[in-house]
């Protein structure tokens, strides 16, 4: 999709960080924003809201493959991230439940890695992470091996990672774990839109999603909560989402998140448009600049996300001199942005800092056309070519060290 800004033309390839608002949800906020009252009001101005807030919580479970009383309307991921872990464990202990152990996969975001963490210190919990390897896979017998019947309470692993698009084979580790007794959470944020999915085939206990990364507002997220697993509020005020986050419901946001859940149906057409587009880019990439490697190339991945490495550029002066071309991308995670650090996903997967700091990513969308990948390409391959001439890059020695991260 590209935008313009200043007088100036600008294609927007960062959609893992978040969407544009989809056309059809600006052209209705106006109306939806006229039902100002407060969904728990009982007189006619909360009548409204309150049919506004059920149509909304029927289209997320419809297009989720759940109950509406299974859908927990939060502010956005990370609080359902939260929610989830630290919900459960409370939930746990109320109960006299003594497990502690809590096994994660080195790839999840940071506010699933630091709710984790926070259980550490709040509920003496001890915090496993599974390992991956350069295809950015868990690995089946890695959660087995982890697994402490009695003891594990919860596992985590995310549906599909933000950096890399790597999807993970979580209705089979949902079986292994279930097995064993313990819950399993997953993040879906950035599966939704992207892929298509059932929760009840998934068979998960937790899942956390974000309306901003489906094309309707910042604001609002989800979390799927199977009916029977206890779980405790966060948030404690009335008894909204039947008393599983108290406040007043963000209604505009949500409104719209209800909205594009309607639209499920376009995703596997969209996902197939976005594949054959990303596909095209890595072939004309790997053509035109020598020595780029497509993280977790051959695994599979969501199809609108494409992590590469460039060698003889650095990540961030690349991103910057993109931008400075029209060009929105990033190198990794939004949510670390400004962070010296290279990516902790790629570094778990077993990149080298070197790999690891001259990573891009590109995130298509719905919207993301041939033209808009082919003018990103050429814009590309320039921007490469000056920044490898400024740094000496020599091709042939690099050609010799080149390995495709599959």
């Amino acid at each position: 999709m590209s935008f313009t800004q200043s007088g100036k033309r600008r294609i927007y390839l960062d959609h893992n960080a978040t969407t544009p608002v989809d056309g059809e949800v600006l052209a209705r906020l106006s109306s939806w924003a006229m039902e100002w009252g407060n969904p728990s009001s009982i007189h006619v101005f909360g009548r409204g809201p309150k049919t506004r807030l059920r149509e909304a919580r029927d289209a997320v479970a419809r297009a989720l493959g759940c109950s509406p009383l299974e859908v927990v309307f939060t502010s956005g991921g990370s609080e359902a991230n939260n929610l989830a872990l630290k919900g459960a464990m409370s939930a746990a202990r109320a109960r006299g439940d003594q497990r502690r152990h809590i096994l994660i996969s080195a790839l999840e975001h940071p506010s699933l890695k630091r709710a984790a963490m926070s259980l550490v210190r709040d509920f003496n919990a001890e915090v496993e992470v599974i390992p991956v390897d350069r295809s950015g896979r868990v690995k089946l017998e890695d959660v087995q091996s982890r697994l402490r019947p009695g003891q594990t309470l919860l596992v985590s692993v995310m549906l599909a990672n933000n950096e890399t698009g790597v999807v993970q084979p979580v209705r089979e580790i949902a079986q292994i774990v279930h097995a064993a007794g313990a819950l399993l959470h997953t993040d879906a944020v950035q599966a939704l839109g992207k892929m298509p999915f059932n929760l009840r085939e998934l068979d998960v206990d937790l899942a956390s999603f974000a309306a901003h990364k489906f094309y309707a507002l910042k604001g609002a997220g989800a979390l799927y909560h199977r009916k029977s697993v206890p779980l405790d509020a966060l948030i404690d005020g009335g008894g909204q989402e039947r008393f599983r986050r108290g406040g007043t419901e963000n209604l505009l946001a949500i409104s719209a998140f209800g909205y594009m859940c309607t639209r499920i149906g376009e995703v596997a057409e969209r996902a197939e448009h976005m594949r054959a587009l990303r596909d095209a880019f890595e072939s004309q990439v790997r053509e035109r600049i020598s020595s780029v490697s497509i993280t977790a190339g051959e695994s599979p991945r969501l199809p609108s996300t494409s992590s590469l490495v460039i060698p003889g550029v650095d990540g961030e002066t690349l991103l910057m001199a993109l931008d400075m071309d029209g060009f929105a991308v990033s190198t990794g995670a939004a949510c670390s942005s400004g962070s010296p650090e290279p990516s902790p996903v790629l570094l778990a997967m077993g990149l080298s800092r070197d790999e690891a700091q001259a990573s891009l990513r590109v995130g298509l969308g719905w919207s993301t056309t041939a033209a808009e990948i082919a003018e990103f390409v050429d814009s590309l391959v320039r921007v490469v070519e000056r920044l490898r001439g400024l740094r000496g890059f020599q091709v042939e020695e690099s050609k010799a060290q080149a390995v495709e991260h599959a």
